[in-house]
């Protein structure tokens, strides 16, 4: 990862939380960070999370299967602090002990 706003979500997510989800593959675009987690009840395969302009984030919580992607769910306009429960809620995997 060498995108510096990757680097920021990835911090502001907190390490701790990204190896409870499983993540790995961390992939850094222009103002996004993807990756993988792993198995879970809601059939979410991979996170994308997106910086906006507004310096809030969109979340889309993917399924990969087979070569096709389906948005499972998706969340506009969550701060920095919500990250953590939105993955939660979206995933039904914990983030924190």
């Amino acid at each position: 990862m060498e995108n510096q706003v990757a680097t920021i979500i990835r911090d502001q997510i907190g390490g701790k939380a990204l190896y409870m989800i499983g993540a790995k593959n961390l992939l850094a675009s222009e103002n996004s960070l993807s990756f993988k987690i792993m198995r879970n009840s809601k059939g979410v395969s991979h996170i994308r999370i997106t910086l906006t302009p507004m310096d809030e984030y969109d979340m889309e919580f993917l399924s990969c299967r087979a070569g096709t992607i389906k948005t499972k769910s998706e969340i506009k306009g969550r701060h920095f602090n919500e990250l953590c429960k939105a993955i939660e809620l979206n995933t039904g995997l914990y983030t924190k002990l």
